[in-house]
């Protein structure tokens, strides 16, 4: 029984919450309540699945609400809009990807070859990320009136926008990366134990930086995302992300002491989130106390899921 907490703790944990909401919420378990659950958790699983690698190799990423903001920014100027005239079509999309990746590749540089902790380096990248977008910010909103890119949001099929089939589809090429790529499973390992695949001749920095770089362009997807959502460009498009992600993915399981979880692992902390933020709302909790019961829930959840490797941690004290 203590294995299977153990290995399957999440997703107990995730299954008690759809029973304990179904029982005080007829509409919970509903067809449109499962679709509104997907739809919460389409962007916020994005994120995560980047963060999720950088997480595995022992190292952290703030940067993710100024990158999305960024990428925002970026895409709401460079296609058709309300305030410039320039438009280079679906152009703006790889342009939008590329900051992306440049700006998670450049944290992970200075890290390494600087010697500062990710920590450090992605907090400043945060404010320069946020600095930037406001610099290229119009004179007000751009609405954004490319229809290709704002009908990812719009149009349905099964009750499913097209952000849901893209992130399922993310996620099951993350899946396989983690699972039968050389990328994935160094990952993994630095986390478990950096100094000796250094020993062994492995060029670790080159993997890290990857993770980085493909961190950034999962928080640059995400801002598309958003814009397709929202329909403009706005500076604080990204504000929100940073805790439900790195949340999510403690939850699950990917610890931030590195070597653990997956994205697997993380896909379930993001619907344990969601579900709960959801489940919440349909009890009709007073939303003052949603929050300190989100906190409360995540503590009580982390701690009884990472309790048997405490030592392993090394949580600071």
């Amino acid at each position: 029984m203590s294995n299977l907490i153990k290995s399957q703790g999440p997703l107990l944990a995730l299954t008690g919450l759809v029973v304990i909401f179904s029982v005080f919420s007829e509409s919970f378990a509903s067809m449109a309540n499962f679709a509104a659950v997907l739809e919460a958790a389409a962007i916020p699983a994005i994120v995560a699945i980047g963060l999720t690698y950088v997480l595995m190799q022992a190292s952290i990423d703030l940067s993710v609400e100024g990158v999305a903001s960024l990428a925002n920014i970026i895409l709401s100027i460079t296609v058709a809009n309300s305030v410039t005239t320039t438009d280079i079509g679906l152009w703006a999309i790889p342009l939008v990807l590329c900051a992306g990746l440049l700006v998670g590749a450049t944290s992970a540089a200075v890290s390494i070859y600087v010697r500062m902790p990710s920590l450090i380096v992605t907090l400043g990248m945060w404010l320069t990320t946020v600095g930037m977008a406001a610099l290229l910010f119009p004179d007000r909103l751009p609405q954004l009136l490319e229809t290709r890119i704002t009908q990812l949001a719009i149009d349905k099929q099964f009750g499913l926008s097209w952000i849901v089939y893209l992130t399922l589809a993310l996620i099951l090429v993350a899946l396989w990366v983690e699972k039968y790529t050389r990328f994935g499973r160094m990952s993994r390992a630095i986390g478990e134990n950096e100094p000796v695949l250094i020993m062994s001749g492995i060029k670790v920095n080159r993997h890290k930086i990857a993770a980085f770089a493909l961190a950034g362009g999962c928080y640059a997807l995400a801002g598309i995302l958003l814009g397709a959502r929202i329909g403009v460009g706005n500076t604080q498009s990204g504000v929100g992300l940073l805790f439900p992600a790195i949340a999510a993915c403690v939850l699950g399981g990917t610890l931030l002491s590195g070597g653990q979880g997956g994205i697997r692992q993380s896909m379930i902390g993001v619907l344990i989130l969601v579900s709960l933020r959801n489940g919440l709302i349909q009890i009709g909790v007073d939303p003052l106390l949603q929050s300190a019961l989100e906190g409360a829930v995540i503590i009580i959840a982390v701690a009884g899921s990472t309790w048997h490797l405490r030592r392993k941690v090394r949580v600071i004290k």
